[in-house]
């Protein structure tokens, strides 16, 4: 009984396989839907796919007992704030948590820009980060090449600089950099090392196209400003992460005078909490992405319908002699159903293919060179399912009006 079954099934797809072929520019016009949905697919989740594993992998070189003090309420009175126009985080209140909080180990004010830098007759455009002396420590981040600045420059407001690998290759090419002096806004400052590479962020830049520089020379001498943007905490240990939140939140709490029951004026948030936003937001984004390219699969899926509609009708005669000859209305349905998913078939192979090499052709692309891709074996099997369901569905109809035809009528068509 299986054997015959199976023998069945395998003729099935012989005579599909021959229809399909008496005509293969068609064949392949009709599939290409199918090609290009699960390519697009598949190349489209892979760029989600990369995006999440570079923030995991970014967050996972920082450390799990890691915090982030930033000035303003996430959802205050109802609105959401930018944290970035925010005033209510002092150098006061960084200085504090370093000395008040037992669970605290190391703290590193943080105020950012973006500026022009110039050596030379070179210059590069990238972000400047005003930190502590304890930046390294607090991202563990290491300095390659020359020191870190010590906490008297920081006081000083020193004109001093730590560059990262991509800013020193810009500027200084295979040049050693320590010692030198470049502009950042045409201010004169020296470089005292480079810090070790760490290369791309799954698309969000390279997190070495930076220059560390004191924070109270970037809030006096680029920004002009009297507060600091956030302040990067690393716990005593991964265990101590929770109780040192608290001892920061109720610590600011009362510097700000802030009265029980009233809203905070900064946010503390943990490493897990912001790796899980983050998670989140690429997740929503993968999901969109491949939603968006699914649509062409669909439309394949039409192309599909189309297609066996006008072959239903140009083989009636055919179906009418089959079934003179003793073909019954399951056998018309099952061929017609089966040429309809072996084109989706096929064009998911292909796909699969295009989506694969989409995805890596993308990494040598200069614009998209920072992009990171994955292709997981789930999103292949997901958009061959895709497919495959595709061409049962869409395939169904023209199916099923070919085993309806009434045989005598069939064998009358001209």
């Amino acid at each position: 009984m299986i054997k015959r079954t199976l023998k069945h099934i395998g003729k099935t797809f012989k005579i599909a396989f021959r229809a399909l072929g008496r005509n293969k520019m068609r064949s392949f016009l009709t599939a290409l839907g199918i090609i290009i949905g699960v390519g697009a697919v598949i190349a489209m989740v892979s760029i989600g796919e990369g995006a999440k594993r570079g923030i995991e992998d970014r967050f996972a070189s920082m450390g799990t007992n890691l915090l982030f003090v930033m000035p303003g309420s996430q959802n205050a009175r109802g609105v959401r704030q930018s944290w970035g126009s925010m005033t209510t985080l002092k150098e006061d209140d960084a200085l504090a948590i370093e000395q008040q909080c037992p669970s605290v180990m190391y703290i590193s004010p943080s105020v950012n820009a973006r500026a022009q830098t110039v050596y030379g007759n070179k210059n590069w455009n990238t972000s400047i980060s005003g930190t502590g002396s304890r930046y390294p420590d607090v991202r563990n981040w290491d300095v390659e090449f020359g020191t870190y600045f010590d906490e008297a420059m920081v006081k000083a407001g020193a004109k001093v600089c730590v560059l990262g690998y991509d800013v020193k290759q810009n500027l200084f090419e295979s040049e050693d950099a320590i010692g030198k002096v470049i502009r950042i806004k045409k201010i004169p400052f020296r470089v005292l090392g480079v810090l070790k590479k760490r290369g791309e962020s799954g698309g969000f830049g390279s997190r070495d196209d930076m220059i560390t520089i004191p924070y109270t020379t970037a809030m006096r001498r680029l920004q002009g400003i009297d507060y600091i943007q956030s302040v990067d905490v690393r716990a005593v240990s991964s265990d101590k992460i929770h109780e040192a939140q608290t001892e920061i939140e109720e610590l600011l709490r009362l510097r700000h005078r802030i009265a029980p029951g009233a809203e905070d004026d900064f946010t503390v948030r943990n490493m897990s909490d912001v790796a899980e936003t983050a998670a989140s937001a690429t997740q929503m984004m993968t999901v969109l992405l491949g939603s968006i390219a699914g649509i062409s699969l669909l439309v394949g899926g039409i192309g599909i319908m189309n297609i066996m509609l006008v072959s239903v009708t140009e083989r009636i005669r055919e179906i009418g002699l089959r079934m003179a000859v003793g073909a019954r209305e399951k056998d018309i349905l099952l061929q017609f159903l089966t040429e309809a998913i072996v084109l989706s078939l096929l064009g998911g192979l292909i796909g699969i293919g295009v989506g694969v090499g989409a995805s890596k052709l993308l990494k040598n692309i200069k614009m998209f060179a920072s992009m990171k891709t994955v292709v997981s074996l789930n999103s292949v099997l997901l958009a061959f399912g895709f497919a495959a369901a595709i061409g049962i569905f869409f395939g169904f109809y023209p199916a099923r009006k070919a085993s309806r035809l009434d045989p005598i009528e069939a064998l009358r068509y001209e």
